[in-house]
């Protein structure tokens, strides 16, 4: 199988930081999180975060797999359990200062956050050590951390049986989600923990079904990388087909059929959290349009501050929550958003200090990527023959290198 050279795509990065900046603006307590509510259609900026997550780690690790199968393995492990070291630092602060701070100032809206917690204390904690409690807000890194460990399983039986298979296998569990596998699993996990853990208190991401995300993400990026993208083999025909139902969804999400066909009238075919069958119809269209104008689309997005939103976006999805509680701490009674002076002054300082502080990650990792200073050797004073020509080297391995440094994710 021929493995293709890897170069740079700062595209890519850029449409993750759009993804990155839509989450942050939909979890600030300000009008900005009604505006970046899905307004396109039944698409939201998690589904295409984690998506292309998982194409990029598709497209980086499949073709290494042939190479080094277990410096792979190795190299995901190690990289979920950073981030999972990510999530229990900032668990650890909510369950302290922020729930501390939310019980002396009486603000409802971070108390409603922590239920659960102020309720059960212990098994809360523990339950949050095993992934299984995900107060809200807290509850993509676990289903990240957890997609990205299994990765390797899914990578190696990929090379091994095939994507047909894994697909297959991948869809399966889908369907087994929206007949209600969650629910079961979820029992058996606290009879086998005796943790009292709420459904509720697992957080609102429906595993089952959203790693048809991931997976269809994987095998796109794993694809580009050792053949042509299968988006290419796409007919002309579904550019239009497309680009219609987009629209009918777009239709339905803004309420432009009248009652009978709004949101409500379809249930759970549209919910997010269980990625309804209608839902994954949008996501599909949406998909196939995206690539017929990706052109244009790159051409758009590969600017600042995008690009480097998205080579930080983990450390910058972590950092927006320090944001989101203080505007939370702002918001009086049962309110939803804050308003007036306050949110006005967290819009604004919120997203500067998120890109300063991703133009930092994104320094400090550069600077741990350069290689060691070499001593240069003493000058020759007396001729010698001409040294043979230096043989080729392969110019793949530092844009891997670089890609596999950006292609972290929330």
């Amino acid at each position: 199988m021929e493995i293709k050279k890897l170069t740079r795509r700062p595209e890519l990065d850029a449409l993750r930081g759009l993804f990155l900046i839509l989450m942050v603006m939909a979890h600030l307590p300000t009008a900005l999180s009604d505006w970046s509510n899905q307004p396109i259609g039944f698409i939201s900026a998690a589904e295409g975060f984690v998506g292309l997550s998982a194409l990029l780690v598709g497209r980086i690790y499949f073709g290494r797999l042939f190479k080094d199968e277990r410096g792979v393995w190795s190299k995901l492990w190690r990289r979920s359990v950073r981030i999972y070291v990510y999530q229990l630092i900032l668990l650890a602060l909510v369950f302290t200062v922020a729930a501390s701070i939310a019980i002396t100032t009486h603000r409802t809206a971070i108390i409603n956050l922590l239920t659960f917690y102020l309720a059960h204390p212990r098994d809360a904690v523990i339950g949050s050590v095993l992934l299984i409690y995900c107060p809200p807000l807290f509850d993509i890194l676990p289903m990240y951390i957890i997609f990205l460990f299994l990765t390797p399983i899914f990578l190696s039986a990929a090379r091994r049986i095939g994507w047909r298979w894994v697909l297959g296998t991948s869809a399966a569990f889908w369907l087994g989600a929206q007949l209600g596998l969650r629910e079961i699993v979820h029992h058996w996990l606290g009879q086998v923990t005796h943790l009292n853990v709420p459904l509720q208190a697992t957080g609102a991401f429906n595993l089952f079904a959203w790693q048809l995300v991931w997976i269809v993400g994987l095998w796109l990026g794993a694809a580009s990388a050792v053949q042509e993208m299968p988006l290419r083999k796409l007919p002309r025909w579904t550019l239009p087909l497309s680009i219609a139902v987009c629209c009918f969804f777009l239709g339905i999400r803004h309420g432009w059929y009248g009652p009978n066909w709004g949101q409500q009238s379809f249930g759970a075919l549209l919910d997010k959290w269980q990625l309804g069958s209608l839902r994954v119809i949008n996501i599909a269209a949406y998909i196939a349009l995206f690539w017929w104008a990706r052109k244009y689309i790159g051409k758009a997005l590969n600017h600042e501050p995008l690009i480097t939103f998205g080579q930080a976006s983990i450390e910058v999805f972590c950092a927006h929550l320090f944001f989101v509680f203080v505007g939370l701490s702002f918001v009086s009674g049962d309110l939803l958003h804050a308003h007036g002076t306050e949110a006005v002054l967290l819009d604004l300082v919120t997203f500067p200090a998120l890109f300063g502080f991703a133009v930092w990650v994104v320094r400090r990792r550069q600077r741990k990527q350069k290689p060691p200073r070499t001593m240069e050797p003493p000058p020759v004073t007396e001729a010698l023959p001409h040294p043979p020509a230096p043989e080729a080297q392969d110019t793949a391995t530092p844009a891997l290198s670089a890609a596999v440094e950006n292609e972290d994710a929330a």
